[in-house]
């Protein structure tokens, strides 16, 4: 399978050996019964008959407990992968007591729906700046046979390459955007997520693993930059600010020489006008009350 990552870079996962069909597999209770009928029938022929004819009581015997032994039972949530001789039989999905082949190998595989958190990670981001991410995964194996024969453990190998998943994901995006179509960590956690379960689905897809959430549960500067990258963020959030009230004062003024203008309320030169933006400005951009001046001579003086 290959899967193209964020980066362009293709992720090339191999194909599965196997991929899962259904079992032989028939009713217990039938087995079951006639297993018990053959076990007594041959004890009581056992003990009724002397001589030779005694050894042919152990026929039923044997063919009783091989019936017990090909019993299987299935309980909700689990699956029995079978194997014969080394070869993959099938997959007993159904639930309940089945009998299949005494001679096979029946390895119980949960079909249950799972959780793997990640440890906290020390990454760096695009920018390079040292981040702590971690994130968790909503899974549950899909073909038993895969999960089984392609990997060694499939448990791990959801854990590593979630662990790997998410490295990458916080390697290719910075914590935070530079750019308003820059996406980034913190801004655009949704799209991230969503990226960072498809690069998850690729990864463990050999598996036989369906991946049907992941999230990011932590995303913080390291500790030795956090402080830094706080003050950084205060100033963006500051100058942003700043930006805004003075886009805001600009326009009230230029609101308030229109109207003075129109409504021929007075009658200002250049010189008077530029005191006034000035004036306003002062007023509308300061951090802290104003003092007004009343002046009670004429506009000239």
């Amino acid at each position: 399978m290959v899967a193209e990552e964020p980066s362009g870079i293709q992720a090339r996962m191999p194909q599965s050996p196997v991929s899962e069909h259904p079992a032989s597999a028939w009713p217990g209770g039938p087995a079951l019964a006639g297993g018990l009928v053959l076990i007594v029938a041959g004890a009581v022929l056992a003990a009724n008959s002397t001589g030779a004819a005694s050894k042919f009581a152990a026929v039923p015997i044997v063919a009783g407990v091989l019936l017990l032994a090909g019993l299987t039972a299935v309980s909700p949530g689990q699956a029995r992968v079978v194997s014969l001789f080394g070869r993959y039989a099938g997959t007993v999905r159904d639930t309940g007591l089945r009998w299949v082949n005494p001679f096979t190998r029946r390895q119980r595989i949960s079909t249950r729906i799972r959780n793997h958190e990640t440890e906290v990670l020390k990454v760096n981001d695009a920018d390079g700046n040292p981040i702590e991410m971690a994130a968790v995964v909503v899974w549950q194996v899909d073909d038993t046979a895969k999960a089984v024969y392609a990997v060694d453990d499939f448990v791990q190998f959801v854990a590593i390459q979630t662990e790997t998943a998410v490295r990458h994901i916080a390697g290719n995006y910075p914590y935070d955007a530079h750019r308003d179509e820059q996406l980034s960590l913190r801004q655009n956690a949704e799209e991230i997520t969503s990226r960072l379960s498809a690069e998850i689905t690729a990864r463990v897809a050999s598996a036989g693993v369906h991946v049907i959430e992941s999230r990011i549960t932590r995303l913080s500067y390291a500790s030795e930059i956090a402080q830094a990258m706080l003050r950084r963020q205060q100033a963006d959030a500051v100058v942003a600010a700043r930006q805004r009230l003075v886009e805001g004062a600009v326009g009230m003024v230029r609101q308030a020489l229109d109207d003075l203008a129109d409504q021929g309320i007075v009658d200002l030169d250049e010189e008077r006008k530029a005191a006034m933006v000035s004036n306003l400005l002062v007023v509308l951009c300061s951090d802290h009350a104003t003092q007004p001046v009343v002046n009670t001579g004429s506009l000239y003086q």
